[in-house]
């Protein structure tokens, strides 16, 4: 405790070589006076163990899950002693003084990290799990953790899950299709049609360019794409191609023109006046973006409906990703991308370090130092197939929207020669957030219902960016929350909904029904490669296999 009072002082005391304020005087007093009393009652309370096993509230921290943490007292000690001191870190982050609210979400964002590295679950040492497995394997358990560390070294990158256990088009994106174009920057998949009639207004899915499509389409009884065929909907997918050197003037410019191409393409190939639209995360950025410039071409009309899938178009509560948009961190970012792309893993290691605790330090503990296997996960699969990124368009996105927040300023952005303006946006918009989402905050979501004009409906999931998202409704998990009632903030929105079981898909059909109503028989150009676009090959196709 002397050790830990000491290091306390010592990081005041960069602060303040740092030049960062810090609390006054009396407010440090307090806050010492504070944690004395705190670690007091610590000690208290193992003095008299009858009483700490009496009052010992449920442990909520899995990291200490198991009965070794408190059997053993010194371990008990460690765990309590842990806890108490993490407590404070943040509560000395409060007390900081002349801070805005920015710079103090970024000092606790860093506190709360090297809080999580910090765990005594983290080292061999001080984990009775990790001491228990080496003497149990006579430390054949440090050996194999050893070589999956190794194996990470050697290929750049943290492992989630068993590296053979998924392959493309065997147990992952199988619903079956055919690529029926091809362009420098993205393929365009059709979907077969598995029912008789399917709605005559086809949907066309722009996933985010900085991950894989087949989120949307993993396993069988996880696909999107599957069960919105399966509804009847003409569905085709977007799949980008990961970037290259080849890629390096790519702006975005040029993803809202591919998104239109897509669009336009789908139209003449079927005959039809418009199509419904889904973008997911950053293309659902990108969505917003092709209405509000369809919308000053007079083109409108193009889409009939658009969803968007824990998309930001305000970035004024954009959350943790917003830590990462200082003027040093988007220099370290041109430097790493010399060739003019920036490499998929470092985008990966960013969205690790938002989750450092279930991303990073769970497998440090499980796969490292317990010497685990890796368990077969479809999710992580695919969190772990990285797509590179053009490095001017990734730097102008972090900068123009994340950091200066440009995009809902009327005329604040240009794309393809247009001032962009989201208040011209009609087009009837289904609105998707995950209620524990750290990269798309439903608050930040839910601002994209005063920015465009035509009817929004709102839909809070639980869960985040991910299974929020991917949830079918034979999976009978989570529930989601809706309402009809005016709402101008998404607390309002809360109080006045309703909570129902289960997935929000079927909810989502029945709104795009809704729409457009229409069918057509599932034949001529409703199959893949039998009208005019031809098919190039199967699905997935090839730039999702691309490195």
């Amino acid at each position: 405790m002397q050790h830990w009072t000491w290091m306390l002082g010592r990081a005041q005391q960069l602060m303040l070589e740092a030049g960062l304020p810090i609390a006054d005087g009396e407010a440090i007093a307090a806050q010492a006076r504070d944690f004395w009393t705190d670690y007091l009652g610590l000690w208290q309370r193992f003095t008299a163990p009858g009483a700490a096993t009496a009052e010992r509230p449920p442990e909520k921290d899995r990291r200490f899950s198991a009965e070794a943490w408190r059997a053993n007292p010194m371990f008990d000690w460690l765990r309590q002693s842990y806890a108490l001191i993490a407590n404070h870190w943040l509560r000395g982050v409060d007390a900081v003084d002349g801070l805005d609210a920015r710079q103090r979400e970024q000092l606790r964002f860093a506190t709360r990290g090297m809080i999580d590295a910090l765990s005594p679950s983290n080292f061999a040492l001080t984990n009775p799990e990790v001491i228990e497995k080496t003497i149990e394997t006579r430390g054949e358990n440090l050996v194999a953790g050893l070589q999956h560390m190794l194996s990470d070294m050697a290929r750049g990158q943290l492992t989630h899950t068993a590296a053979d256990a998924f392959e493309l088009g065997r147990n992952l994106a199988t619903a079956p299709g055919k690529v029926v174009k091809r362009t420098p920057l993205y393929e365009l998949i059709h979907y077969a049609p598995t029912t008789e009639r399917v709605l005559a207004t086809p949907l066309v899915i722009f996933p985010p360019w900085i991950n894989r499509f087949y989120i949307l389409d993993l396993t069988p009884e996880k696909s999107f794409i599957r069960w919105a065929v399966e509804q009847g909907v003409s569905v085709f997918m977007v799949s980008w191609k990961s970037a290259d050197a080849s890629m390096a003037d790519v702006t975005w410019d040029d993803y809202v023109a591919a998104q239109i191409d897509a669009i336009d393409t789908i139209r003449a190939a079927l005959d039809v006046p418009a199509v419904h639209t889904i973008g997911y995360c950053v293309a659902g950025t990108t969505l917003a973006a092709t209405l509000a410039l369809l919308a000053a071409r007079g083109e409108a009309d193009k889409v009939a409906s658009a969803t968007f899938f824990t998309a930001q178009v305000d970035f004024a509560q954009a959350g943790d990703l917003r830590n990462f948009v200082t003027d040093e961190q988007l220099a370290m970012i041109a430097q790493l991308s010399p060739d003019g792309f920036l490499d998929g893993r470092f985008m990966a290691a960013t969205f690790n370090l938002l989750r450092g605790r279930d991303l990073i330090w769970d497998y440090v503990t499980n796969n490292y130092l317990l010497g685990k296997d890796y368990a077969p996960f479809d999710l992580l699969h695919w969190n772990g197939d990285t797509t590179n990124l053009p490095a001017k368009w990734h730097l102008s996105y972090l900068t123009d929207l994340y950091r200066d927040n440009r995009l809902v300023e009327p005329g604040g952005v240009t794309v393809l020669g247009e001032p962009i303006d989201l208040t011209r946006i009609e087009t009837p918009c289904y609105i998707q957030a995950g209620r524990e989402d750290h990269i798309a905050p439903p608050a930040s979501v839910w601002e994209i219902t005063r920015h465009v004009r035509g009817p929004a409906r709102f839909v809070l999931a639980a869960s985040g960016h991910i299974a929020g998202v991917v949830n079918p409704p034979a999976a009978g998990k989570y529930r989601y929350w809706t309402s009809d009632a005016p709402a101008a903030t998404l607390d309002e929105f809360v109080a006045a909904a309703s909570e129902t079981a289960g997935s929000w898909w079927p909810d989502w059909i029945a709104w795009l029904t809704a729409q457009a109503p229409d069918t057509v028989k599932a034949k001529g150009a409703r199959i893949p490669g039998k009208g005019k676009l031809t098919a190039l090959e199967d699905a997935p196709g090839t730039y999702v296999r691309q490195p």
